[in-house]
């Protein structure tokens, strides 16, 4: 890491090398009401024909849509209605190539931003997406801009709004793999709170988690820098205030903003710090069973931090990511004092509270661990990870998991 905090406080050497790249949305919009912002927006883009990638509500879409119109950019519609893929991103270029979209509007989750991503980056760039994916395909860069691209997320978890990939999943490879390039990164992305409103609890409670580990894995990031502690600290608290009230109380408009605000500050994180081995599993649990991916990353998240934390202590004790531990605790449990297992404890609760299932749920068992164990250590997500794990603590995580 290129700081060291304790307690928040920043604790750089005198003299130490510091040396990081930050990369987001050309303009991001937040707040209550800023969706009817957008047509203006995408004229202001050049747009006149818009692909509008949506999740699995259509109807969601239709208010947008109907302002688009009055705004005299026609729509074309397409729907994600599962986690994105490779052939969905494939059929979705192919629609927008088709109907002459010159730009991309995806409202929705992660899936819909991811999809909606991907397709922007091959309607410039051409080619199939195993052109471009990382781990299952071959890896070429893109060499061109995206089309035009516009993210509005409708729920409060992915931060793919502001990430420069977008994950798709391999039916053939059983895995999860990005396509990625600061090239994909969007043109715009509006955070309007007001869209979470109805949102089920057990979205909210996915996503949330979701957004949580997302600013966790950062702020333990071998890759943390400066700007990225300080998104993470932001979100984490507002996040721990906000998340078991809006799941099990019912969220108002001050719940809504910080959660919305903290999935926005993880994607920020994510994108500029890495992440961490949550995710390193996530992208291969994904891609072989049937589970939405903040439901496995809540899943995972307590015990990456108890194997980290205890590999820490044993492999690395003046590694500058033990005292975040610490950290951690406080910003979650709202005391200065709070003990790293304290924090770990209080994820673990909040876990629980929100009734987040183990991995079982969704058909993994001990016996698909190996296998996972070794997709996991390939992972894009673990380079990030505060240490090396070996291979008997990973599938102690997964095992742990289930």
């Amino acid at each position: 890491m290129s700081s060291r905090t304790t307690r928040g406080i920043d604790v750089t050497a005198p003299g130490e090398a510091l040396a990081f790249e930050f990369a987001t949305a050309t303009r991001i919009l937040f707040g209550a009401g800023k969706l009817s912002e957008v047509p203006a927006a995408v004229r202001g883009l050049g747009g006149t024909r818009a692909l509008v990638v949506t999740g699995q509500s259509p109807a969601r879409a239709a208010p947008l849509l109907a302002a688009l119109e009055r705004a005299s950019v026609s729509a074309a519609r397409f729907a994600v209605a599962g986690e994105p893929t490779v052939e969905i991103a494939r059929e979705g270029a192919a629609r927008a190539a088709a109907e002459r979209c010159d730009v991309v509007v995806a409202l929705g989750g992660g899936s819909a931003i991811d999809a909606g991503k991907a397709i922007a980056a091959l309607l410039a760039n051409g080619g199939d997406p195993l052109d471009y994916l990382e781990v299952v395909g071959r890896g070429g860069a893109l060499t061109r801009p995206s089309a035009p691209f516009v993210a509005i997320p409708t729920t409060a978890g992915t931060g793919s709004e502001v990430t420069r990939n977008a994950v798709l999943a391999s039916k053939e490879a059983r895995v999860k793999a990005s396509l990625r390039s600061p090239l994909m990164l969007p043109r715009l992305a509006v955070i309007d709170p007001d869209l979470l409103a109805g949102a089920p609890p057990e979205v909210l409670a996915s996503s949330g988690l979701d957004a949580l580990s997302q600013l966790i894995e950062p702020l333990l990031s071998s890759r943390s820098n400066p700007i990225t502690d300080a998104l993470a600290r932001e979100g984490i608290r507002r996040s721990a205030r906000s998340l078991r009230r809006a799941v099990l109380e019912g969220g108002d408009a001050p719940a809504r903003d910080d959660l919305a605000l903290a999935s926005l500050l993880g994607g920020l994180c994510l994108a500029n710090a890495g992440l961490g081995a949550v995710h390193g599993f996530a992208a291969p649990v994904g891609g072989t069973f049937d589970a939405p991916h903040g439901a496995v990353c809540a899943a995972l998240l307590p015990a990456v931090l108890e194997v980290n934390l205890r590999a820490l202590r044993a492999r690395s004790p003046a590694h500058p990511a033990l005292p975040r531990f610490d950290e951690l605790a406080a910003l979650v449990t709202g005391r200065a004092g709070a003990s790293a297992e304290e924090g770990i404890a209080w994820v673990r609760e909040l876990c629980r509270d929100l009734a987040i299932p183990g991995l079982g749920r969704y058909g993994m068992s001990p016996a698909d661990v190996p296998a996972l164990v070794a997709k996991a250590r390939a992972a894009s997500s673990m380079k990030a990870n505060p240490l090396p794990l070996t291979d008997d603590e990973l599938a102690e995580i997964a095992a742990r998991s289930v």
